[in-house]
């Protein structure tokens, strides 16, 4: 009669793919919060400077996080918000590109402005935190 080859897989193999999947999850861990958040690359507002002289800033962009107040102006092309930043009130204005998000007084923005002419703050891109 013919022997059968042995067929079981030798225990190290076993060790080295758990080790590669503990790494591969581990890594994925520590990058979510890179994925997650498209403002992460930005810097904060800096509100004070903004107040201070606002064209200092012109043509920058800032991740700008604060809470809805009023809405000063509505029209077809944009609509004008108060946005309160660490106690600070600033305007700005948001593209009718961005009406898919519905902006409500007493919500929390994440807000990506660029800073135009004159001081206006332009939202480019916004998310509810």
């Amino acid at each position: 009669m013919a022997r059968r080859a042995s067929s079981s897989v030798n225990p190290a193999w076993f060790a080295i793919a758990a080790v590669v999947v503990v790494a591969v999850i581990a890594g994925l861990w520590a990058m979510k919060g890179r994925f997650a958040d498209p403002f992460s690359k930005l810097e904060a507002f800096p509100v004070a400077d903004y107040l201070q002289n606002a064209n200092s800033l012109h043509l920058n962009e800032y991740k700008l996080e604060g809470v809805v107040g009023e809405q000063l102006r509505y029209s077809k092309s944009a609509r004008l918000f108060t946005i309160e930043v660490n106690g600070e009130p600033v305007s700005v204005v948001i593209p009718a590109e961005l009406r898919d998000v519905n902006v409500q007084k007493g919500q929390r923005l994440r807000i990506r402005v660029k800073v135009g002419d004159k001081g206006v703050l332009k939202a480019i891109e916004l998310k509810k935190v």
